[in-house]
């Protein structure tokens, strides 16, 4: 099991959800937003003069009995949230890094879409299969 999501800087409010089962997406929804409390406080935490060098991965934000919550924020303040079965322990922490550099990459392609406006949800193909292809690796 797993969930993304991808959450404007300031109003938190999705602007993508792609979880696998969907069954259990309002307990993931829960789980999210509680993280965003861990996300804002490691970020005050690295203090305003390393934003430039800051690592933009946040690692493990905090684990549930059922799941690990792992976080990364870009420079623009963009929080990106995994949330994945903590029973899956095949992933290591350069390959969830690798995934939220590559989550990045992506976003940043639909940013430079000059059809999208920012603050809008995403509808892409081409992120809704990369998001996809690394599901099936963390699934």
């Amino acid at each position: 099991q797993a969930e993304w999501f991808v959450l404007p800087p300031v109003q938190n409010y999705p602007l993508y959800i792609r979880s696998v089962p969907t069954e259990n997406e309002l307990k993931f929804h829960y789980t999210v937003h509680t993280s965003l409390d861990v996300v804002d406080e490691k970020i005050s935490a690295m203090g305003k003069a390393l934003v430039d060098q800051r690592e933009l991965y946040l690692g493990l934000l905090y684990p549930t009995e059922d799941y690990k919550v792992y976080g990364y924020v870009t420079n623009s303040k963009v929080k990106f949230v995994m949330v994945v079965d903590s029973s899956n322990t095949a992933l290591r922490d350069n390959e969830i890094r690798s995934m939220f550099r590559k989550l990045h990459n992506s976003y940043t392609d639909i940013m430079c879409n000059p059809f999208y406006n920012p603050g809008d949800r995403i509808h892409s193909r081409a992120f809704d299969t990369m998001v996809n292809s690394m599901m099936m690796q963390v699934c």
